[in-house]
């Protein structure tokens, strides 16, 4: 239990940090408040009490005793009253602020992941977990200042006045209290690891729901619907019956709570009766120690829901505890040097490359690609044609090997300056669900409206964004769901346009496209290429039939390289994929 909660205060500690006065702050008041409202002002009645319980005496002295004592009460509630407005407000401002540095924390640590992170993990169950983590900590601060904090300021207070008062009932209390958290925290413990097991199960169901919403289309296609429901209703099942054992156990500590807060009740009341009897404690006194042993047992009862309430608060934020815990396995160099990448030449030198636990995609790859100068590649599936897009681009990082850009390493540059120098158009369109507007300057977020419609127009997108009712300010849907697969194309052609990068990468980046339409994108790209460096990974080889030169690879291997013409004189693996094809496309 304290390794869980260490584990997720290392994160959200320096947060608090940044504010630790105010955080101090709200600890002094919200103790005061408990102090002067649950612990002195009864002491005060205490003492009316016993006024009350023996009027011998000149009843005028009696009466200013009273009304001083009345007085000194109504003070501190005044006093009372406003600490505590001021350090409520205070609360709410720090909280929101700690909530919003987590928030920005969470999306941080997220998204310094690389691309196989986000490949092995449902954006779905990302999403609970960042947003559980953040209403956890709500959760438990909550827990921690109106429950903990109150609960021992107040044990703290009663236990000093009782010492003075009744050191015997004094002893009682401490006992009673020690015997108390010790057995409920056993349980609570025991509780963490259903939580555990409940939030994780709770990932489950969302990085399923997501899974089935985002390939809804799939799921109709295939008359899947009933298979999908009862798939999911499996999940359902295992997440009810995890909740119920969690909350079960919740329900034995609740019953053990009450049976404890009986039996100190009923000591209590015995020795308050015989000390009484004895003479031995006086009426107000009895009157204090009631009161106080009331405060303590609804208090302590809501200890222990509270700390119920708290760790499952932790189990839920230690899923995104986890992921901050992870290492990137891509990672910028600590001292990464100044970019020197303006021309665009490319080399692959001695590059091996292997996925985690699979075979090795590239082995001793070597390509040298000039500055300006255009080159195609081909090779059938798995070949390693996308790999060496992911490789120039950092998405992975080769086994050995280097590979520079105008002879700067890629390795010794952040990653985003890496990527400012490449423009990148990947089969799958990837659109934002916000206006085209967005999407298109999303590479250069200061263009103008006329450099937009510009390049729209060149990718032959402004043709249908200017007919639409909202024209550029139209939101596209999620992934982009709401345009044609070419029209999604055209923005990520237009996007590319607008970066205007020294280096162009297009994987089949007219996929989408009718025969017309990607007749116009040609002559776009052909005038986009002029002084860049361009790679094509084509599956439709019609579109890289002008490269000045065409990689054929193999097994991880060029086996061929050459211009359109002379690969199809050799006769060799591209010939043959050539004479394969169908209206353009590989079969």
């Amino acid at each position: 239990m304290l390794s869980l909660f260490s584990k997720i205060l290392k994160y959200v500690w320096p947060q608090i940090r940044k504010r630790r006065w105010v955080f101090y702050f709200i600890l002094f008041g919200f103790s005061f408040r408990v102090l002067c409202g649950d612990i002195i002002v009864p002491i005060f009645f205490k003492k009316i009490i016993d006024i009350f319980s023996n009027t011998v005496g000149d009843p005028n002295t009696l009466s200013h005793k009273i009304f001083l004592l009345f007085f000194i009460i109504t003070g501190i509630r005044i006093l009372n009253f406003f600490v505590a407005r001021i350090t409520k407000f205070t609360f709410l401002k720090f909280e929101v602020d700690v909530t919003q540095d987590l928030r920005n924390f969470s999306f941080q640590k997220i998204e310094q992941n690389s691309q196989t992170f986000f490949s092995n993990t449902f954006a779905g169950s990302l999403v609970t977990k960042a947003r559980r983590f953040v209403g956890g900590f709500n959760a438990a601060f909550d827990i921690f200042i109106y429950n903990f904090l109150k609960f021992f300021v107040m044990l703290a207070g009663v236990f000093t006045v009782l010492l003075f008062q009744s050191p015997i009932i004094a002893l009682v209390f401490g006992i009673w209290i020690i015997v108390h958290v010790s057995v409920v925290s056993v349980f609570i413990r025991k509780k963490v690891s259903y939580d555990l097991m409940e939030a994780e199960q709770d990932s489950k169901i969302s990085g399923r729901l997501a899974d089935v919403f985002s390939n809804i289309l799939a799921v109709k296609f295939f008359s899947a619907r009933k298979r999908e429901i009862d798939s999911f209703g499996k999940y359902t099942d295992e997440g009810a019956k995890r909740s119920w054992r969690a909350s079960f156990l919740g329900g034995k500590i609740d019953l053990l709570q009450h049976l404890l807060i009986i039996s100190v009740q009923s000591v209590t009341l015995y020795l308050m009766i015989s000390l009484w009897l004895q003479d031995k404690m006086s009426i107000g006194t009895i009157v204090l120690i009631q009161a106080y042993l009331v405060i303590i047992a609804d208090n302590l009862w809501e200890f222990g829901n509270s700390l119920t309430k708290f760790m499952k608060s932790t189990a839920d934020m230690k899923e995104m505890a986890d992921i901050f815990d992870i290492i990137p396995d891509i990672v910028d160099p600590k001292n990464p040097e100044p970019l020197r990448m303006n021309k665009g030449h490319i080399v692959f030198k001695n590059i091996h490359f292997k996925y985690q636990m699979g075979e090795e995609v590239l082995s001793d790859f070597n390509l040298d690609i000039a500055p300006g100068e255009r080159v195609g590649i081909v090779g059938h599936s798995g070949a390693g044609k996308s790999t060496i897009t992911k490789l120039l681009l950092r998405f992975n990082d080769i086994t050995s090997g280097a590979i520079t850009i105008d002879g700067q390493d890629i390795r010794n540059v952040a990653q985003d300056d890496l990527r400012s120098v490449i423009s990148y158009v990947p089969q799958e369109p990837i659109l934002f669900h916000r206006p085209i507007r967005e999407n298109i300057n999303y590479g250069k977020p200061n263009a103008t409206q006329e450099e937009i419609i510009e390049v729209a127009k060149k990718a032959h997108a402004d043709e249908f964004v200017s007919r639409l009712p909202q024209g550029y300010e139209t939101l596209v849907g999620e992934r982009g769901v709401k345009l044609s697969g070419g029209e999604r194309q055209r923005i990520a052609i237009a996007r590319a346009m607008l970066k205007d990068s020294p280096i162009l990468m297009l994987d089949e980046a007219t996929s989408s496209l009718d025969s017309i339409s990607e007749s116009y994108i040609q002559d776009a790209f052909n005038e986009l290429m002029k002084g860049k460096t361009t790679i094509v990974i084509a599956h439709r080889l019609s579109t890289i039939q002008k490269m000045d030169r065409i990689i054929v690879l193999d097994k991880g291997k060029i086996v061929e390289e050459g211009t359109h013409k002379e690969l199809i004189k050799n006769d060799g693996l591209y010939a043959d994929l050539w004479n394969h094809q169908t209206g353009g496309f590989l079969q």
